[in-house]
């Protein structure tokens, strides 16, 4: 559990750092660059030890497709609440897709199946 609630801890910071500055596009380029790799400080602070703690309990396969799943959720609800995009029916059906591909990673275990 403190893996998937690292992990989601960091993505918001991640997307805050990718993302946040889109808004503030009058601003120098190299502020938002300075601005998000502040930002991405805190990420990092939070996505080693969640991947720390998580590998042996998930392969680092699974912990990648963990974050992948974690942070395209964050992205959909910063891009819709924070950009004021909304979800159209091709992202739901690319997010089915990753679903599967969450299933695959975890149906089959890597010592047998």
């Amino acid at each position: 559990m403190w893996t998937v609630l690292l992990l989601v801890a960091s993505n918001l910071f991640m997307t805050a750092a990718w993302y946040g500055h889109l808004k503030f596009k009058t601003s120098p380029l190299w502020i938002a660059i300075l601005a998000s790799w502040g930002i991405a400080f805190f990420e990092y602070c939070l996505q080693v030890p969640a991947n720390r703690i998580g590998y042996g309990q998930f392969s680092a396969t699974q912990l990648k497709v963990i974050q992948e799943v974690i942070s395209l959720t964050v992205f959909a609800g910063f891009a819709w609440l924070y950009l004021g995009e909304r979800m159209r029916w091709n992202t739901l059906v690319s997010f089915g897709l990753i679903a599967l591909a969450v299933w695959f990673a975890f149906a089959f275990p890597e010592n047998g199946a």
